[in-house]
């Protein structure tokens, strides 16, 4: 994949702006959980879509502290463990309270159904960006976003690339690689540093 056609990644900045428009919607505890997924749980729209409240409980059937994601819901057999950021884990618990009587299996369910597909949350992602103005984003952003950030972040607390390999699902480390965005800035303070 050439650099031209990766998703952009989001700043700070934006990833707010996308939290407070998707708080104006007209599901916005669900938007927010989708958005969530995407940018700090690095979930594919396949993912998000195919995400089982299974999945995401404990033992006693309460929402976890990690994403247990079956090969069924992923990319080929890409099925992994996610330790849940605690914003992602309060979205998830804030929308089963609202959903809970009328859920089905599936996380993320529609006005026609207990569930989506994942063309629908790819279609929502389009909207929320187009909506922005943010040029260069799709479903993909908020998972390169999450890889990136990851990435840059690990070697602060012990890991190495290969851990963002095994969050993000990638059976091979150059396609972990292909997903980080590039930091000009870092660069150069690194070479000042040797």
């Amino acid at each position: 994949m050439g650099l031209g056609k990766q998703a952009k990644t989001l700043s700070k900045g934006q990833t707010e702006a996308m939290l407070a428009y998707v708080s104006s919607t007209r599901h916005p505890e669900r938007n927010r959980l989708i958005f969530l997924l995407s940018v700090k749980a690095g979930l594919r729209a396949k993912e998000i879509a195919r995400l089982t409240w299974w999945m995401t409980n404990d033992s006693t059937g309460e929402i976890g502290h990690v994403l247990c994601l079956q090969d069924s819901a992923t990319k080929g057999k890409s099925g992994r463990m996610i330790p849940l950021n605690a914003e992602v884990r309060s979205a998830l618990i804030e929308y089963r309270n609202k959903v809970m009587r009328f859920a089905g299996p599936h996380v993320i369910s529609t006005e026609r159904g207990l569930s989506t597909s994942p063309q629908a949350i790819v279609n929502m992602f389009q909207r929320w960006y187009r909506h922005l103005g943010f040029v260069g984003c799709s479903s993909h952003t908020g998972r390169r976003t999450f890889i990136t950030g990851a990435a840059r972040k690990i070697t602060n607390v012990g890991g190495s690339l290969r851990d963002v390999q095994i969050l993000a699902g990638h059976s091979n480390l150059r396609t972990t690689q292909r997903y980080i965005e590039q930091d000009a800035d870092a660069q150069r303070k690194v070479v000042q540093q040797l």
